[in-house]
């Protein structure tokens, strides 16, 4: 056999089927509720980018029904949508080209990445509030230097 064993293909179901621990729920109504100050988010994302320059982030608050993070972004990325959660993405500092909307295309071939067809472009930057509809592709096309932005990703629910 290609060096597959039964032993490996076992292994390999079972890391793939492991669940990840659930999210921490969020706080209860009438609690103090949850403070970060900015040194402490700002030093967490100073490390991040340390280890990981392209894209770092730093934990807010994530939990249950929602995710809170400051992200930068040191270039570029592939365009996403994050199936069932609407975004709002407030910059904090830099510039981007940053594109909404459309139908995502993914190449093939090394090194491709997946872009937006037929999306909005717009510049973004220090001040501008970007809300994103779940389910709807965006992309960081060109970033003019690093961007950081408060990231807030939680789930719309239906009418």
């Amino acid at each position: 056999m290609n060096g597959i064993t039964p032993a490996l293909v076992a292994v390999t179901i079972a890391v793939a089927t492991a669940q990840a621990p659930a999210p921490s729920p969020a706080p209860p109504p009438g609690s103090p509720g949850i403070f970060k100050a900015d040194a402490e988010l700002m030093a967490a994302l100073r490390k991040a980018t340390e280890a990981v320059p392209d894209m770092s982030t730093s934990a807010v608050a994530n939990t249950d029904q929602y995710r809170i993070n400051i992200v930068r972004r040191g270039k570029g990325a592939a365009a996403i949508a994050h199936a069932g959660n609407t975004e709002v993405h407030y910059i904090i500092e830099g510039s981007a080209t940053f594109v909404t909307g459309g139908t995502i295309v993914r190449p093939t071939g090394a090194g491709a990445v997946a872009t937006i067809q037929e999306g909005v472009s717009r510049h973004v930057s220090k001040g501008d509030v970007v809300v994103i509809p779940a389910n709807s592709p965006h992309w960081y096309k060109e970033v003019d230097g690093p961007i950081t932005y408060l990231e807030v990703r939680f789930v719309a629910p239906a009418k």
